[in-house]
């Protein structure tokens, strides 16, 4: 038998790990977004037709599609950042400024087009583009990170955002990761929410 001050920290750690996984990690890997729109499919999917991962997060934006789009369209590091946590991405050397309008010059996206995510990373690759409805960027197999919207009503927007990949490192490592992305995501949605509405 262990003894009880051994037993204690394995029983936290399950604890922790089991709450993480049935509980932590389905909320954040469908923030915002209904049952519905989680499961079905996106542009992008066949990208990544089988993730180690799949996240489709979502916000309503009281405005529409007409004035989220542009903010999409130029996403990026060196355009209109990620609208993120720009001082927690410059501490990994992103060198991120996040756009409070609108840069006519950033706003023609065609496939092949590359997005940066930090200046010495391999770009993202722009997969599909129709705007006010598809932007997917992402490296088929690897990465796909979909950006969709949907007119609500007239006068809302429903942004969908789903990514799909594979870890291409330890899956553990890759679960630790998920709530950083998570995070920056989250962040990224809102920070569009404020831009977009009047």
């Amino acid at each position: 038998m262990l003894p009880r001050v051994r037993l204690r920290p394995l029983v936290c750690t399950a604890a922790a790990t089991l709450t993480y996984a049935a509980v932590v990690r389905p909320w954040i890997g469908r923030w915002g977004a209904t049952a519905a729109e989680a499961g079905k499919p996106l542009p992008g999917d066949d990208l990544v037709p089988e993730p180690s991962f799949t996240a489709t997060r979502a916000i309503t934006i009281a405005a529409p599609p007409q004035a989220v789009w542009p903010w999409l369209a130029q996403l990026g590091q060196g355009r209109g950042g990620f609208y993120s946590y720009a001082w927690l991405e410059n501490l990994v050397g992103c060198r991120m400024r996040n756009a409070d309008r609108i840069h006519s010059e950033w706003q023609s996206l065609v496939p092949g087009d590359e997005v940066r995510m930090h200046p010495q990373a391999p770009p993202l690759v722009v997969r599909s583009v129709r705007p006010l409805a598809v932007l997917v960027l992402g490296e088929p197999g690897i990465f796909s990170w979909a950006f969709v919207l949907q007119p609500d009503d007239g006068r809302h927007t429903r942004l969908l955002v789903r990514s799909r990949g594979t870890f291409g490192l330890p899956r553990l490592l890759g679960y630790l990761l998920e709530p950083g992305h998570f995070a920056m995501e989250r962040r990224m949605l809102l920070g569009i929410r404020e831009r977009a509405e009047p």
